[in-house]
């Protein structure tokens, strides 16, 4: 770590090395102070464009009025209350969503793990009910469902599962984009194959039509529920509300969280109204789950992208990143691949030199994500303009130029 010359930080690291559990190691030596827009303040007071988005979370950046001003209304009002009781945001809300969907029957979590171990349960109940039961579920290798015994199990990489064993069982994985392995895989014991869109933990890599097409037949032969993750993906990220619309598909179960409530925690598995019959009263719950305060963030947050344009908006400035990460890629000869959509994007490089240009950047005000040593992950709000793009382009140029003088 490097020498860190401010004594608050130094106090809150010191602070943080004694007494939290240390699952996130040293982190970047930064405490973020404050918000505003698409910035962040640290507590010295210097700026940091946030190009990482809280990972996809901050869809309005910071302190956005119409959220803050939502969050204060319902926080004056009730912040939580029992599901035994009916709470107006979460109805209206779950109206929303289903609509969003299609007819959907929607039930809420807390977070984008728990929104999957819900889908889980009921791809497995809906079976369970019909008095068929069936365990196997496929997901593809790479993928990430999140860090609960399941879900870390449903997740295509063992880094995230074997030091928890025994884990729960009925998972087979496939290759991520091998239509005839994806076949071969379900069969009449498969509940349900689960898969991301785009898998942004292993470096932002798009599913292709041919595979989505061959998942959706396969659920169709078989009759297993296809659960489409867009924890990352959703809340118009792609420039779709979900990416399921880019591939022209409606799974049985689609799950949603980070973005939703622009950064109050939720999670929402939505399922169609024959799946939905997987949950009988008593089958499931949550106590934090669809509480009156994450609802009202979420409706606000939803209300904004709707009179903001900025879903549409996402997939205008998604075309624009890309048209200039591409001039990038011919002045500096560094960058090999662009994948992603929308304003989910993946800057693959040609050198293993991705944490070297993170700690430049944050160095020059921009805060990014990688993936491994090659991939930069680029994640930033959808209230993002032109211009932030230009001027993020002017520094990614000159770092990059810097490493190929190096």
């Amino acid at each position: 770590m490097n020498e860190i010359n401010d004594p608050k930080l130094q106090s809150i690291i010191a602070t943080d090395d004694a007494y939290y559990l240390q699952a996130f190691g040293h982190r970047t030596p930064l405490c973020v102070d404050y918000g505003q827009g698409v910035y962040l303040f640290d507590t010295a007071g210097k700026r940091y464009f946030d190009m990482i988005g809280g990972i996809a979370v901050n869809v309005l950046g910071h302190a956005h009025p119409a959220l803050t001003q939502a969050i204060a209304l319902q926080a004056g009002k009730v912040i939580h209350c029992s599901n035994y009781f009916y709470n107006e945001p979460q109805a209206r809300l779950a109206q929303r969503l289903g609509d969003l969907f299609g007819e959907g029957r929607v039930f809420f979590n807390n977070s984008g793990a728990e929104a999957n171990e819900t889908a889980i349960k009921l791809a497995r109940g809906y079976f369970f009910k019909k008095g068929q039961p069936r365990a196997k579920i496929v997901t593809a290798l790479q993928s990430f469902h999140g860090r609960t015994l399941a879900t870390a199990t449903a997740t295509g990489q063992t880094k995230y599962s074997a030091p928890f064993a025994p884990l729960p069982e009925g998972f087979v994985y496939v290759p991520y984009n091998d239509v005839a392995a994806l076949e071969a895989a379900v069969d009449d014991q498969t509940c349900a194959v689960m898969l991301e869109l785009i898998q942004g933990e292993s470096g932002v890599h798009p599913a292709t039509l041919a595979y989505v097409d061959a998942a959706v037949a396969a659920c169709f032969r078989t009759g297993a529920r296809l659960i489409i993750d867009e924890i990352q993906t959703g809340v118009g990220r792609t420039g779709k509300f979900l990416a399921s619309q880019l591939y022209g598909i409606k799974p049985h179960i689609v799950t949603l969280a980070k973005g939703l409530a622009g950064g109050v925690p939720i999670g929402v598995a939505i399922a169609d109204q024959e799946t939905a019959t997987g949950f009988t009263p008593g089958d499931h719950g949550s106590t934090f789950g669809g509480n009156p305060l994450a609802c009202a963030a979420s409706l606000a947050v939803l209300d904004t992208l709707e009179q903001g344009h900025l879903v549409q908006k996402a997939a205008g400035l998604g075309d624009y990143f890309r048209e200039v990460l591409t001039a990038i890629a011919e002045q500096t000869g560094l960058i090999k691949q662009i994948r992603g959509a929308g304003l989910m994007l993946g800057v693959e490089l040609t050198l293993p030199i991705a944490a070297d240009v993170k700690h430049r950047c944050l160095e020059q005000g921009y805060l990014i994500g990688i993936v491994g040593t090659h991939t930069l992950r680029l994640l930033p709000p959808l209230i993002i303009e032109r211009d932030h793009i230009d001027a993020f382009a002017t520094t990614l140029t000159a770092i990059l130029q810097e490493a190929t003088a190096q």
